[in-house]
């Protein structure tokens, strides 16, 4: 059974907050609130989530500092602020500190959920690319957990198959290892994880690389991270 999608609500109208976790749980995600800047600090602190719904008039920590302050730590949670200010320059604000998308109220729930479910197109590989899709020379099927190239069949881990879809989502660009760290495991990068990224990718490449002492479908960036080639 597929996980549910789970999303912090940061917003201190209590009508406001009810109202919308009604309605995110109607449609199946699961909702944590925060009624005030602190509080939304800690529970990222503490927990990983797929979205934040984020309101910019905050008691305690604003949203503009609270969103500009996880940018800076390196989470890369999506963010959709909420806010009734509505200035094209406070949007542009706005997505500069590291929004994602930006709502202003009064929205229509309807309008709110098709931004979530875009945003989370782009920053969830699965969303992106699917169960089954072509990844190089390889057929993949991260539901069987199977690789096919013409009748060679390789079995793969589930974080293989993370992988594998991360790098399918993203084409052609670097991912950092704490980006792809933070994308699979869920947790942000530490010294443990780094090794953990790059044993990870050489046991995948042992998979899917013609030679993978000179791989041609995922490249090493020095300094950067990994590419996936896609031609």
């Amino acid at each position: 059974m597929e996980e549910k999608i789970s999303i912090l609500l940061v917003e201190d109208e209590p009508k406001i907050r009810t109202g919308l976790k009604d309605f995110l749980e109607y449609h199946d995600y699961t909702v944590t609130e925060a009624a005030d800047g602190s509080q939304a600090d800690l529970l990222v602190s503490h927990k990983q989530f797929d979205l934040i719904l984020l309101d910019l008039m905050l008691p305690k920590i604003s949203g503009e500092e609270l969103c500009q302050n996880w940018r800076r730590r390196g989470l890369h949670t999506p963010i959709i602020m909420v806010t009734a200010k509505g200035r094209e320059s406070e949007k542009i604000s706005g997505l500069n500190l590291g929004a994602d998308d930006y709502v202003t109220k009064p929205f229509s729930l309807e309008e709110l959920r098709a931004r979530i479910e875009a945003v989370l197109r782009r920053s969830r590989p699965e969303r992106t690319v699917g169960q089954r899709f072509n990844f190089g020379p390889w057929q993949i099927d991260t539901e069987a957990l199977k690789i096919r190239h013409n009748e060679k069949v390789t079995e793969i881990t589930k974080r293989e198959a993370q992988l594998i879809q991360c790098f399918a989502a993203h084409p052609n660009r670097i991912l950092s290892r704490d980006e792809l760290y933070q994308t699979v495991w869920g947790e942000s990068m530490t010294e443990l994880g780094t090794r953990t990224i790059d044993m990870h990718i050489a046991k995948l490449r042992s998979k899917i690389e013609l030679d993978d002492n000179q791989p041609e479908i995922i490249k090493t960036v020095r300094g950067a991270g990994y590419v996936y080639e896609k031609s």
